[in-house]
């Protein structure tokens, strides 16, 4: 008993001389015994300096300098694209572990992206946006860790990916890492393709193996004037094929919208190109496992425009604009064009139809006649794809006089890439709905979403032709020794078959319509198809003619 009183004296005393020492201690200012609250107040502080820092990006000079060019900072194009005050951001704190070349002793919060959530019209959606006001904007190992992180929290939780590109390539000094993190990004564009929307916007340079991305994603829209996109730059091009040449010509906005596809879009400033991205997004479901939300219009279902009936001219060498069909037909008359520079003698892009998305798909006649050649069919077939993935259903307006003939198409594969659009059409299994509206010759006829491609519906105005070709080659062809006989032939063969009247005979065509019925026809099947249930048959993956 007496042992115990003196030892709970021992402890109380040693208690007492702790808190005595310590006590001293903080009136001496020794750090390491500071009370809690001095503590959590110099963290917070921390924490907060470390926020503005991020905030501030590469800070007020460099991003002077990034307004002088024309262009907007990471953070507010982030703020024009998501609805306001909805973006939560991730990896703020961020900073790379790179030691080689002095980077140790430079490092900026954040690592060069701006990488979170947000909504877009109150709809999901994941960001990430290069900032080049820090280290030009290069990828590091953290950087791609930050963009990897928001791909795969998109896949998971079905929303878009949208991408801001401004960056001068890979971060040099960090050697092999920068390329395993493009790689690592790559992967994740390849695991979310044909899961969740993917939009890059491109809104500064991106070079080398950074292009690959963009490449990758479902859709890629630049600034004019402000953005370029090539492999190699000027100097490496100079260095190998002694060609001169400036990075607009090499990779610039006209380049990768009218010449090599690259490129789906193009826009004056980064305000107009955030702009229609939301746009574009409300066309498109959340991911492949949603439908796209209807949107409410006042346009009336049963809305009939007579000047469909005369549209088509009764001379079937005069050209018409199949743009002005559609957006007689369409909600409002509104239609998102796709790739409008490139390859315009198809045209692509998504409208509504009774508040219901729809993908677009119309042959040209204004452009080469609406014949179908290898841009057109790989524009066309890509776009195909698109629409099949997402469950979005397919318009498609036929004016076709066959495939593009001559050497150059031959020799660069027009075989292989008119395969691709009939392979897009055929694997399909969204609601389809055709209009020939006027010419359908050839094997062209049976690539655009004929019945035989398991066209769900096929309807033609009074004015289609549906043969294996036009009258004049055809008498050429068959009457060849018999000159006199062919004016007698061309009028017979114009007869038989200058009509839709035959294909429909023979259950080719489900109906003959009046043009003006055209738009409340459309609705009605597509009402009837949202129920449809068409699976392919299973396989690892198919073997498209790539």
């Amino acid at each position: 008993m007496i042992r115990a009183v003196v030892s709970m004296r021992g402890v109380a005393l040693a208690r007492t001389t702790v808190l005595a020492r310590a006590a001293t201690l903080v009136r001496a200012g020794v750090r390491g015994y500071a009370t809690p609250n001095t503590k959590t107040e110099e963290t917070k502080s921390l924490i907060e300096s470390k926020r503005q820092a991020s905030l501030a990006g590469g800070g007020t000079k460099r991003i002077s300098v990034q307004h002088s060019k024309g262009k907007l900072t990471a953070r507010e194009r982030i703020d024009l694209l998501l609805d306001p005050h909805t973006f939560r951001e991730y990896d703020a704190f961020v900073e790379h572990s790179c030691t080689d070349f002095g980077m140790s002793s430079n490092k900026i919060t954040g690592d060069g992206v701006v990488t979170g959530v947000g909504k877009v019209n109150g709809r999901t959606v994941f960001v990430f946006s290069q900032d080049f006001t820090v280290f030009g904007g290069s990828l590091s190992q953290t950087f791609a860790q930050k963009v990897c992180k928001i791909m795969d929290r998109a896949i998971q939780a079905g929303a878009p990916v949208i991408g801001l590109n401004d960056s001068g390539g890979a971060r040099i000094q960090e050697g092999v890492d920068s390329l395993a993190g493009y790689a690592n990004i790559f992967q994740r564009n390849v695991l979310a393709s044909g899961v969740v929307p993917q939009i890059s916007l491109v809104m500064g340079p991106c070079a080398g193996g950074a292009v690959y991305s963009p490449a990758l994603t479902d859709f890629v829209f630049m600034v004019r004037n402000t953005s370029h996109l090539f492999v190699t730059g000027p100097d490496v091009v100079k260095a190998v094929t002694n060609e001169s040449v400036t990075q607009e010509e090499l990779g610039g906005a006209s380049v990768h919208t009218r010449k090599s596809g690259v490129a789906h879009g193009a826009f004056d400033n980064d305000v107009e190109a955030l702009a229609r991205t939301r746009e574009l997004l409300s066309y498109l479901p959340q991911s492949n496992r949603e439908p796209v939300d209807p949107r409410y219009t006042a346009d009336p279902v049963d809305r009939a425009d007579v000047a469909l009936d005369t549209i088509v001219p009764t001379d079937s060498h005069r050209a018409y604009d199949i743009k002005d069909v559609v957006r007689r037909i369409v909600d409002d008359g509104r239609m998102f064009e796709i790739m409008e520079d490139f390859a315009r003698n198809i045209v692509v892009g998504f409208a509504r139809l009774g508040g219901q998305s729809v993908g677009i798909v119309g042959n040209q006649p204004l452009v080469s006649s609406g014949v179908l050649d290898i841009d057109a069919s790989v524009k066309a077939a890509r776009f195909v794809r698109f629409c099949d993935a997402f469950n979005i259903p397919l318009v498609t307006f036929v004016d076709v006089p066959g495939f593009l003939p001559g050497t150059q198409q031959e020799h660069n594969g027009i075989i292989r890439e008119g395969a691709k659009l009939l392979y897009a059409y055929a694997e399909a299994t969204v609601p389809k709905i055709a209009i020939t509206t006027r010419k359908a010759y050839g094997g062209a006829q049976c690539v655009m979403s004929s019945k035989q491609l398991r066209g769900d519906v096929n309807f033609a105005w009074p004015t289609a032709e549906l043969a294996v070709m036009g009258a004049k080659g055809a008498v050429e062809i068959l009457w060849r020794n018999d000159p006199e006989g062919r004016v007698r032939a061309e009028a017979e063969y114009t007869r038989l078959f200058a009509n839709p009247l035959p294909a429909a005979q023979r259950g080719y065509l489900d109906d003959i319509i009046q043009p003006s019925e055209t738009r409340m026809r459309i609705i009605e099947e597509l009402e009837i198809l949202k129920t449809k249930k068409l699976v392919n048959p299973p396989k690892k993956h198919d073997n498209m003619p790539l």
